[in-house]
């Protein structure tokens, strides 16, 4: 009987010896690059903050003399402080903190008021919005709506937060901002120009810049409507 031998033996390997894969892991690496580029975009995010805080809103040449046109007259018996807001811009609530502190020198030293931007393209009210409200609470403040910024436009005023100070003939005295950046509150020079002038006459600055929004156009009204 012829019987088939069967090779046992294990099989012959041939080029590289058989071995599992192993996987790196890289998450030790993945970290310190992820947070780098999260410090980087803090980082760029301060600096548009500080950049747009830092930038005031658009100059205009003052009117020296209180407009003969204009429905609103001045006080002949006081200073008047006038004020331009825009009710939905919230850089002026600085501006009001800083109004109100020039305001608690006394009434007899100035008659201030606050001009509300109001747009005709929105319903009856739209102006009348908190930063109306704090305007109004402050003691001896009047605040007033300025249909279209028409008498916005008779003062050259152009930027929310824009004050001037006239003296009892009409003359301009100070015009510009009283905070010292966008939503800062505190000492700054237009403020101290300000106080400087109703209590001793003169002021070393009688100009600054103003840090708000734009007083009326597209940027200030259509962009504020949901506001």
């Amino acid at each position: 009987m012829n019987v088939s031998s069967i090779n046992l033996s294990p099989p012959k390997q041939t080029g590289e010896p058989f071995s599992i894969p192993h996987h790196r892991n890289t998450w030790p690496l993945v970290v310190p690059v992820l947070t780098f580029f999260w410090f980087g975009a803090v980082v760029y995010g301060m600096f548009v903050l500080l950049q747009h805080q830092a930038t005031p809103g658009e100059t205009s040449l003052a009117a020296a003399a209180w407009p003969d046109n204009s429905q609103m007259k001045f006080n002949s018996m006081r200073p008047t402080l006038v004020m331009f807001a825009h009710p939905r811009c919230p850089c002026t609530t600085a501006s009001l903190n800083e109004l109100a502190k020039i305001v608690r020198l006394g009434p007899e030293r100035n008659d201030a008021r606050v001009i509300f931007f109001k747009s005709s393209a929105f319903p009856e009210g739209w102006e009348k919005t908190a930063l109306w409200k704090t305007a109004a609470a402050i003691p001896g403040v009047s605040v007033f709506s300025d249909l279209d910024g028409s008498t916005a436009k008779l003062f050259n005023a152009t930027t929310s937060g824009y004050t001037l100070l006239y003296d009892t003939q009409g003359k301009l005295l100070f015009h510009g901002g009283i905070t010292g950046s966008r939503g800062h509150t505190g000492d700054n020079a237009g403020r101290s120009a300000i106080e400087s002038i109703l209590l001793q006459g003169t002021a070393e600055r009688t100009e600054t810049f103003t840090f708000g929004c734009p007083l009326s156009g597209e940027q200030s009204v259509s962009h504020q409507e949901g506001l």
